[in-house]
């Protein structure tokens, strides 16, 4: 075995035909502290030119064996496309190549040839830089689930997470649910908190943001949209099944499972409400971040005069009118509930729209009908002469159905109209 200090016959250090990283890294040490390469070479028993090879790369580089002429190689081009189709799938890459390719080779082939890319792509995929951005740019904004203990119950709550990229501070609002709804009046309590909002908003795919396409292209709903301009902040998505990309949310989040809900017990929703914000008030708003080090509300002093400012800004859903087309039910649904309108409108388009405590439909520009705001989710709020004769005492059957959030209700009173009425109101509404 050839020593440190000797030198092969032929005048040449043997090499093993690659630089693992420790040893690349060990050249460059040496060379930081002013060692000549002759020097190098002769220490770590490597050929002069290989370190002058590593002394010149920037970042540490695999050996990768020269590429040789093999039964796949007239299929390369194919199979580097195909490949990250079938995720990696030597099976399928080697009976599609059989069926398709008159390939006469092995199977064994083609795993091989398979391994190593599938491992770039993995390590790659494993692979991603924390970018940080200037104070006011963007937030993160995700969900997260939480089974807690409402009086004694363990039942499923949805944590909706908004994190400041600069600062790391984060608002958390306990939902029921991840409707388009939660969603919205989540976005503007974490306003309100913050006093304002960045200028670019990041989020995974779910239905209630987008439905669908890439870069440009985005399919958004359509109501999202219409509140993101209302705002005035730009929504952006991840690639798909690239949810790494919004890693300083996802880390709030498990930072709320971690922190927040070991150990404790809500007496019901509010409860639950008014512990997350003392949390973040008095634990996560001050502890030292992990990656920035500095305590969130310290950073946030900074981050907070170039937030898109939110003071005195109406809410979206009290004042955007939504488009709905009456169902066949006459009901249209709006905020989770639904409320009726003249059945002579039925498939036909309204705007709906909350006005202080009243639900006010409009159909092309006229009130067709008013109703107070139902209280809690999912009610029916119906008026029996909204519908004809016929129809009309259905209306009158399910209003004498009490309401889960009135329980024990009286039935409303019901004026009896005469037939002709029910006719001319028809004949109108579909005009």
């Amino acid at each position: 075995m050839t020593g440190p200090d000797e030198i092969p016959e032929d005048g040449r250090l043997r090499e093993e035909g690659m630089v693992h990283e420790d040893r690349w890294r060990e050249i460059h040490r040496l060379a930081g502290a002013q060692t000549t390469v002759s020097e190098i070479a002769r220490t770590l028993m490597l050929d002069r030119k290989t370190v002058r090879r590593c002394l010149r790369q920037v970042a540490w580089q695999a050996y990768e064996r020269a590429a040789s002429d093999t039964i796949l190689t007239p299929h390369t081009a194919w199979l580097t496309t195909r490949a990250p189709e079938v995720d990696y799938s030597a099976r399928i890459l080697w009976q599609e190549l059989r069926q398709h390719r008159a390939y006469a080779g092995s199977y064994e082939t083609v795993k091989r040839w398979v391994r190593p890319h599938r491992d770039a792509t993995l390590r790659a995929a494993a692979t991603w830089t924390r970018f940080e951005t200037p104070p006011g740019e963007q937030s993160q904004i995700d969900w997260g689930q939480a089974v807690v203990r409402l009086g004694g119950e363990r039942v499923v709550r949805h944590i909706f997470v908004l994190t400041l990229g600069y600062s790391r501070r984060a608002f958390y609002e306990p939902c029921e649910h991840e409707t388009l709804h939660d969603l919205l009046d989540a976005h503007e309590r974490a306003f309100a908190y913050f006093g304002g909002h960045t200028r670019e908003h990041l989020y995974d795919r779910p239905r209630t943001v987008c439905l669908g396409g890439q870069g440009d292209r985005v399919r958004w709903n359509g109501t999202f949209k219409a509140f993101a301009d209302f705002w005035g902040f730009e929504p952006r998505v991840c690639r798909p099944y690239r949810a790494q990309t919004k890693g300083k949310v996802e880390a709030g989040v498990k930072y709320f499972r971690r922190n927040f809900l070991p150990g404790r017990t809500f007496r019901d929703d509010l409860d639950l409400r008014e512990q997350v914000q003392a949390w973040m008030t008095t634990v996560a708003d001050v502890r030292v971040h992990g990656t920035t080090h500095e305590r969130p509300c310290d950073r946030f002093v900074l981050e907070r005069p170039s937030l898109v400012s939110t003071t005195g800004h109406p809410s979206f859903l009290v004042e955007a009118e939504a488009t709905r087309i009456v169902a066949t039910d006459y009901l249209v649904s709006f905020e989770t509930n639904r409320y009726s309108v003249p059945y002579g409108l039925i498939g036909q388009t309204v705007q709906v729209r909350r006005v202080g405590p009243d639900v006010v439909i409009r159909h092309r520009g006229t009130v067709v009908a008013t109703h107070p705001v139902a209280a809690g989710k999912y009610q029916l709020h119906i008026r029996p002469e909204h519908g004809p004769g016929p129809i009309s005492r259905v209306a009158r059957q399910r209003c004498s159905t009490p309401s889960p959030a009135t329980p024990g209700a009286p039935l409303p009173d019901v004026e009896v109209r005469d037939p002709a009425w029910y006719d001319a109101v028809a004949a109108g509404g579909a005009a």
